[in-house]
C-alpha cells in the first residue's frame, strides 16, 4: 500500500526516545523527511542515523519543550533545511510516577508547560501553513491512562487527558482545510519508559522486576509488550493520505489491554 507521503516533512517531538525513534523510522520508510526534536543531543543523532539510512533527509533540534522561546527558531530551521512541516507528531516525555494528591502547584505547572502548553504552541506554529496548503497531520501521542487512569501516574493521567479534549476540538476546526488531528495512545510498549515504570513498581512493592513484568504481560490479551515499531507503523498510517477521513479519533495500540469499549 502506497501511503502517498514521500517527500513530505515530519517533525517528531521526543524523537530520540523509544517511541519517537520508532515513529521517525516508520515515517522515513515511507519517504518522509524527518526533523528530530529531543532534549538529548546523542539520542537525536542516533535517530538521525537510523532515518538517514533509509534514504531520507533529516535535521536535529535540541529541544527542551518547556522553553517556548525555542519554537520560532526551531521551526525556521526545519523550513530552511527540509521544508514546511506537513506532519507533526506531538510526543512528549512522561512525568515521574506520583499519586494525584499532594503534588505542589509548582509541579503541576512545570509539567503542564512541558507536556501540554508546548504541544499546543508548536501545533499553532505549524498549523497555518498546513491550512494554507490544504494538507496536514497532527498526531498526538498520549497514554492508555487517558482511557483507564493508571495507578500512581496521577500527573500523567490528568495532563495527557487534557490533550484529548484539545485534539478533538481542533479536529472540528481544521477538517475542511485538509488537516486531520488524532490521538494515538500506547498500551505497554517495550521502551525504556516501561522498563523504568516496572522497576519503580517493583521497588515500591518490594517485588522482583521479573515478577512485575510477568504480571503486567499477563494482563495483556496478546500476552506480551508491544514492539515500538508496531506503534510507529500505526502513526505512519495516520500520517498517510490513506487516512484522510480519519480525524478526531483516539487510536489505541495496546494489544487489547484496555478493558473498556
Amino acid at each position: 500500500m502506497d501511503f502517498n507521503i514521500k517527500g513530505k516533512t515530519a517533525l517528531v517531538l521526543g524523537g530520540g526516545g523509544g517511541l519517537g525513534r520508532a515513529i521517525a523510522t516508520s515515517l522515513a520508510a515511507e519517504g518522509v523527511n524527518i526533523a528530530v526534536g529531543d532534549i538529548d543531543p546523542q539520542a537525536i543523532e542516533a535517530t538521525r542515523a537510523a532515518v538517514n539510512a533509509l534514504g531520507v533527509k533529516s535535521c536535529g533540534l535540541t529541544w527542551d519543550l518547556a522553553d517556548l522561546s525555542l519554537i520560532p527558531g526551531h521551526i525556521q530551521t526545519i523550513e530552511r533545511e527540509l521544508g514546511p512541516v506537513d506532519i507533526l507528531v506531538n510526543n512528549t516525555g512522561g512525568p515521574p510516577p506520583t499519586p494525584a494528591s499532594g503534588q505542589s502547584a509548582e509541579t503541576w505547572a512545570k509539567f503542564f508547560q512541558s507536556m501540554v502548553v508546548s504541544v499546543i504552541a508548536i501545533t499553532d506554529a505549524v498549523l497555518p501553513g498546513m491550512r494554507t496548503r490544504k494538507w496536514g497531520r497532527i498526531i498526538t501521542s498520549t497514554s492508555s491512562g487517558v482511557v483507564a487512569p493508571i495507578p500512581n501516574l496521577g500527573i500523567s493521567n490528568a495532563l495527557r487527558l487534557s490533550l484529548v479534549g484539545w485534539s478533538k476540538t481542533l479536529a472540528r476546526e481544521v477538517g475542511r482545510d485538509g488537516v486531520t488531528a488524532n490521538i494515538i495512545l500506547p498500551g505497554r510498549i517495550a521502551t525504556d519508559r516501561i522498563k523504568f515504570l516496572d522497576e519503580a513498581k517493583a521497588k515500591r512493592e518490594g517485588r522482583s522486576v521479573e515478577d512485575v513484568t510477568a504480571e503486567s504481560t499477563g494482563s495483556i490479551p496478546v500476552g506480551r509488550y508491544g514492539n515500538p515499531q508496531e506503534y510507529g507503523d500505526v502513526v505512519a498510517f495516520l500520517a498517510s493520505s490513506r487516512a484522510a477521513y480519519l480525524t478526531g479519533s483516539v487510536i489505541r495500540v495496546d494489544g487489547g489491554l484496555i478493558a473498556s469499549v
